[in-house]
């Protein structure tokens, strides 16, 4: 079709602070254009422990310049707007807390190959890529800037028929006066997601926005953060119902029935490297009025994870249940940790 419009909504278990976004996309002529307003709510935490709402409004136009049929450019511009609310967390002091409006004016760039074919849901074979720049601009403050580089690539070989080995390699590192932190744990589109309060920022880094570095499964989410992250996930994926099938399966459910064996390997740091002894991994910082603490440890910044998972359809979406042991200093979790959520592929 020459022209399509799309919306969705996440609905979060508080039924507040909910997602939308609406695309109207243009396909008519051989550039393709895509106009997006995006709403999301996301909750962090400040210096002092508080619960602070991060409000985002964003608007985009992307164009989508094709070299030929699997590689192409993709240009996109726009306008982000955050309010920071600092929600009370027992003193008095936080409720006097001023919100924090800001507005920014984005550009990013993406180089894009992609020559997959598809086999079946969350089937894929081949190879594709990204990658992407972004630059984010203060709107009358031009002393400030953020820049984040990054890319991802994943190839997926047929083992047998329908039965594929899917890898994973990302990572990003965002640079300027300003900074984007990575929360690394957990999977995209967790379903009653959780956050480790436990790991520590680095407050010397202006960190104005937030996002998650995914897949690393058996963790909470911040099990690891900074400004840089890298990655490498891997999966075994072995669709049960459909390669043992002689004829085609009419129920979608078990036609897409999936066994997932995978591993997560990766880190998010601060610093020019992870074992760069400015990680603010390795510094905790303990405040008891009027004494302050500094504990210097020497956990691995490198985390992990394995486990199996389950794959199917259910009422028109894609359901991904996983159970993941996590690896911290060499050492796995003695119970596993499920995740339940919704999109495809890693």
């Amino acid at each position: 079709e020459d022209y399509r419009l799309v919306g969705g909504v996440n609905i979060k278990p508080n039924l507040k602070n909910n997602e939308y976004f609406l695309t109207f996309s243009d396909y008519k002529n051989r550039i393709d254009k895509d106009y997006t307003f995006h709403r999301n709510i996301l909750e962090g935490y400040g210096s002092r422990g508080e619960l602070v709402l991060h409000k985002i409004h964003e608007i985009f136009v992307k164009v989508g310049i094709p070299i030929n049929n699997v590689k192409g450019f993709r240009v996109t511009m726009g306008m982000r707007n955050d309010i920071a609310v600092t929600k009370s967390f027992g003193t008095a002091k936080s409720l006097s807390d001023p919100d924090v409006m800001t507005f920014n004016s984005i550009l990013r760039g993406e180089y894009v190959f992609d020559n997959t074919r598809k086999g079946g849901s969350n089937i894929l074979f081949g190879t594709r890529y990204k990658i992407f720049g972004e630059y984010y601009q203060p709107m009358g403050d031009l002393n400030n800037n953020l820049f984040v580089v990054g890319f991802d690539f994943r190839k997926y070989i047929q083992i047998h028929k329908s039965f594929v080995w899917a890898n994973r390699i990302a990572g990003s590192s965002s640079f300027g006066t300003q900074r984007l932190i990575y929360y690394m744990g957990g999977v995209d589109n967790w379903m009653f997601a959780k956050f480790n309060p436990h790991v520590q920022v680095d407050e010397e880094q202006d960190f104005i926005y937030q996002t998650l570095a995914t897949n690393m499964r058996g963790f909470r989410q911040n099990i690891r953060n900074g400004n840089n992250f890298f990655l490498f996930n891997t999966e075994l994926r072995f669709p049960l119902i459909k390669y043992f099938s002689p004829k085609p399966v009419k129920s979608a459910f078990w036609n897409n029935f999936m066994i997932i064996g995978f591993g997560d390997i990766g880190t998010a740091w601060t610093g020019p490297n992870p074992f760069s002894d400015k990680n603010a991994l390795f510094k905790k910082n303990i405040y008891q009025n009027p004494v302050e603490i500094t504990i210097i440890n020497q956990d691995d910044p490198i985390v992990g994870g394995y486990g199996l998972g389950l794959r199917s359809t259910i009422f028109g979406y894609y359901i991904r249940a996983d159970w993941a042991w996590g690896v911290v200093n060499g050492i796995p979790a003695n119970k596993p940790m499920f995740n339940l959520s919704l999109s495809l592929d890693f």
